[in-house]
This record gives structure tokens, C-alpha cells and sequence, in this order.
């Protein structure tokens, strides 16, 4: 599932984001799914979505540099595949 940079995304209301040393836990309690986030800055960008504009702005929120983009849009879509995102026009619609 892509995500892009001017979509609206946000944590799926059945996962809970447990704080570690290492960044956090994700656990997705429909589907039982356990993700490890294993940056910090990467569950700053996750929790900062549900209140962004879109993804870019949630990046530029969290202080990842623009370079290290692609590597971040990576990493969600994974998490969107796993159903631990989702976009937020689908969550309204539901």
C-alpha cells in the first residue's frame, strides 16, 4: 500500500503504541499483529499523524530531514500493509 507525502494518514484505532527504550511496540489488537518501531524518530512521525495536514507535514513536525524521506515513507507503508495505519478519509468513512 503506498503512502504518499500529501496524504492524510493516522494510527488505526485498534492499535496501541506501547513506549520502549528503543522507540515502541505497536500492537495491533484485531488482528494480533506486533510491530517494532526501532526509532525514536520514526514513533514521532506515527503519533504525529493523526493531527497532521498530511504526511509531509508530519515529517517536517517530527525534524526528519527531507533526505531521509523515502526511507520514512518506507517504513509506513509497511505499517499500512500491516493495517497498523490508515487513511484518515477511510477512518471517517467507517
Amino acid at each position: 500500500m503506498a503512502v504518499e507525502l500529501d496524504e492524510r494518514w493516522a494510527l488505526a484505532p485498534s492499535v496501541a503504541l506501547r513506549p520502549e527504550p528503543f522507540g515502541a511496540l505497536a500492537y495491533h489488537f484485531g488482528n494480533r499483529k506486533l510491530i517494532f518501531l526501532k526509532r525514536p524518530e520514526l514513533v514521532a512521525v506515527v503519533r504525529r499523524l493523526g493531527d497532521a495536514d498530511d504526511v509531509r507535514s508530519a515529517l517536517v513536525a517530527a525534524g526528519v530531514p527531507e533526505a531521509g524521506w523515502p526511507a520514512y515513507l518506507a517504513a509506513l507503508e509497511g505499517l499500512a500493509a500491516s493495517d497498523m495505519l490508515r487513511r484518515r478519509d477511510e477512518e471517517a468513512a467507517a
